[in-house]
């Protein structure tokens, strides 16, 4: 998300996003780096690997499915994306295709 609103990704942004740290974002940083899900370029910008940008387009799918379907029942469009926020990454896969699915034939 915050490559798709400013062009670039930083630490700092991510844990003004997130709420968190600046340090448990550095934390995660560094275990994401050693996964070969992220690195930084020279001006310290997080840049997503293939790996990390197949996830991050993945979870972006699930966030923007769900906020959609809970505006579409009435919920509050920043409240609906507050919530898909906290849904996308406890739902299973097995729920979020039968969502999907279910979406895709009200569309």
């Amino acid at each position: 998300m915050l490559k798709q609103e400013r062009g670039y990704i930083r630490s700092v942004d991510v844990a003004d996003k997130l709420g968190v740290t600046k340090p448990s974002v550095s934390y995660a940083t560094k275990r994401l780096k050693e996964n070969g899900y992220i690195s930084l370029d020279p001006a310290g910008m997080i840049v997503l690997e293939a790996p990390g940008q197949e996830i991050a387009e993945r979870m972006l799918e699930r966030h923007n499915l769900l906020a959609e379907l809970l505006i579409g029942l009435g919920v509050r469009a920043e409240t609906a994306r507050e919530d898909a926020c906290k849904i996308e990454h406890d739902l299973s896969a097995e729920s979020f295709d039968a969502i999907r699915a279910h979406a895709k034939n009200y569309r």
